[in-house]
């Protein structure tokens, strides 16, 4: 038997650390009864805030988790696809199987459970999900190509997603967080076949990005993002979080290309 539901739902997955949890905790705040997703058990420290074991990965485990919110709660009004993970290295150092890992998490694994929500809110005839995208999905990201092709898949897929589900009175939409401190860099991995080529450049990167990482917004101002589109009664496709995304985006759609190439490739301490 399902319970009755008590106020609205919501559901994020990859809520132990990071913007995950800061999220899970922002919602709770906000009024929700909040489920998070981990791989591995984790604690909660509210009684507002149910975490669950969920490998976005893997089919049955994301059934079963999404069984599993329906049988205590009786209802999703909001789906966060936080899970995901990043790779630190030139293209072409990484291998097939080590970018095929990373789209299966960030990009698969997202639209595997959305897959799995969406019969719940086709059925309330109401919904939101919200899509942890990154500014990597605006632009280029040097050194990150194959993360930033994870998120510019989100972008078109969300975009795409949210005409088809309107008429269930299903929304969808995109945040964009530019750098934040958060967790995320710990689960960011080297790339797995270095080349000496690129040692050069991939230092005067990681330099620059250490700088950039210094004046980062943190996981709790990208959780309030989330917030304001949860709630937001006319919902836009896309939520910059940040100075740096609100720069970056801003920059993407105004900047002549040749002064942005130039104005990105400073900023990454490639010239």
């Amino acid at each position: 038997m399902m319970s009755e539901p008590v106020g609205k739902v919501a559901l994020v997955t990859g809520a132990s650390v990071g913007i995950g949890r800061a999220t899970a905790e922002a919602l709770r705040g906000a009024g929700y009864r909040v489920f998070g997703t981990s791989r591995k058990a984790a604690t909660s420290k509210s009684d507002r805030i149910t975490m669950l074991v969920c490998d976005v990965t893997d089919d049955a485990s994301v059934k079963k988790m999404v069984d599993e919110v329906l049988e205590k709660a009786g209802r999703i009004d909001l789906l966060v696809n936080n899970a995901g993970f990043g790779i630190t290295g030139a293209a072409e150092e990484s291998s097939i199987p080590q970018v095929r890992a990373m789209f299966e998490t960030n990009v698969f694994g997202l639209v595997r459970v959305t897959n799995a929500v969406l019969p719940i809110m086709r059925a309330q005839r109401s919904g939101r999900i919200l899509n942890v995208g990154s500014v990597a999905g605006l632009g280029p990201f040097p050194f990150g190509g194959h993360y930033g092709a994870t998120k510019h898949a989100v972008e078109g897929y969300s975009e795409s997603l949210d005409h088809e589900v309107r008429e269930f009175g299903v929304r969808v939409a995109v945040i964009e967080p530019g750098p934040t401190r958060s967790s995320f860099e710990a689960s960011t991995v080297a790339a797995d076949t270095p080349q000496a080529d690129y040692r050069a450049a991939r230092n005067k990167y990681a330099v620059a990005f250490d700088r950039t990482m210094a004046e980062a917004a943190s996981a709790e101002s990208v959780a309030e993002t989330i917030v304001l589109a949860a709630q937001d009664r006319t919902p836009r496709l896309r939520y910059t979080s940040g100075k740096v995304a609100r720069q970056i985006a801003f920059a993407r759609r105004f900047l002549p290309r040749s002064l942005f190439d130039r104005t990105l490739r400073k900023q990454f301490g490639l010239v």
